[in-house]
């Protein structure tokens, strides 16, 4: 525990977020991307995929890795693949980028992405990390071919609805870390299967939505680590496919703590209670630090 006279080592609770998983577009129908992997040391909260939060960091004096994973990116043009979310990395805890969403049926990741509707590709949803997030829905093989939603970090992402309609992206994990209560990490929503009908819709935490057969999908939002929503291909094609937000790196120290960044570290800071909570949206190389004093 910290010193009586405010010197390290510090207790530190956190909120690693990894990068969500880019959308595909068109094979037939394709599942929505998985949501960057969720770890919580909150004492109180919950780490993703059901985990309860883990042990409280302690931390001495010295310099420490931080890294703010990507966003995956969505697809581009029809029948590809979108691309695995970016790892993130605070002291010893790593969380892992999300599924990407992908022709040949779910990715895993911290969440897994959701399975693809239709009777070429696989319909399985991929599996989530434990203690991270959860797996994709599963897609159907009959027709209108409903593809499934990305796994979120609350929940498993919607399987095939036996519509015509998206599966939804699994909800997210809500944290009041920096003093608000605030859903993070949500998955993708699958693409529409025929003509005027809904996508599935992103799920609570960031996660963006798939295309339904009038419009695009969008991506997931920024610094939650949402999965990207799956594009349709069908007339016109749903295109771009939704890219997975950023993830975010969150974590509290005491107010008498002296706390310096690398340059290129993009973070804020804002006193909760007896604490300092620092919020890094961003840094610029994997070998970015934090000096704790």
């Amino acid at each position: 525990m910290s010193s009586v006279f405010g010197a390290p080592p510090f207790l530190c609770e956190y909120l690693v977020i990894a990068g969500g998983g880019g959308g595909s577009a068109g094979g037939n129908r394709q599942g929505g991307a998985g949501a960057g992997g969720y770890r919580s040391s909150v004492v109180g909260e919950d780490s993703g995929g059901g985990a309860s939060a883990e042990s409280v960091l302690s931390l001495v004096a010295g310099v420490y890795s931080i890294t703010v994973g990507a966003g995956g990116a969505g697809a581009a043009s029809d029948d590809s693949d979108g691309s695995q979310g970016s790892d993130s990395v605070f002291s010893t805890v790593t969380s892992l980028g999300g599924g990407r969403s992908q022709l040949g049926g779910g990715a895993s990741g911290g969440s897994g992405s959701g399975g693809a509707g239709g009777d070429v590709y696989s319909v399985l949803g991929g599996a989530g990390e434990g203690g991270q997030g959860f797996a994709g829905g599963n897609g159907r093989t009959v027709t209108p071919f409903p593809a499934a939603g990305g796994g979120g970090a609350g929940a498993v992402g919607a399987n095939f609805s036996g519509t015509s309609t998206g599966g939804a992206g699994g909800v997210g994990v809500q944290s009041s870390i920096t003093g608000s209560a605030v859903f993070r990490a949500g998955g993708g929503g699958g693409g529409a299967t025929i003509q005027g009908a809904s996508a599935g819709a992103g799920g609570n935490g960031g996660g963006g939505n798939g295309s339904p057969t009038s419009g695009s999908a969008t991506s997931g939002t920024a610094n939650t680590g949402g999965g990207g929503g799956a594009a349709t291909n069908e007339n016109p094609p749903g295109l771009p496919a939704g890219s997975g937000g950023s993830g975010v790196v969150i974590f509290t120290l005491p107010t008498q703590a002296t706390v310096t960044f690398s340059g290129g570290v993009t973070q804020t800071s804002a006193t909760v209670g007896v604490n300092r909570v620092y919020t890094v949206t961003a840094t610029s190389t994997d070998s970015e630090t934090v000096t704790i004093s």
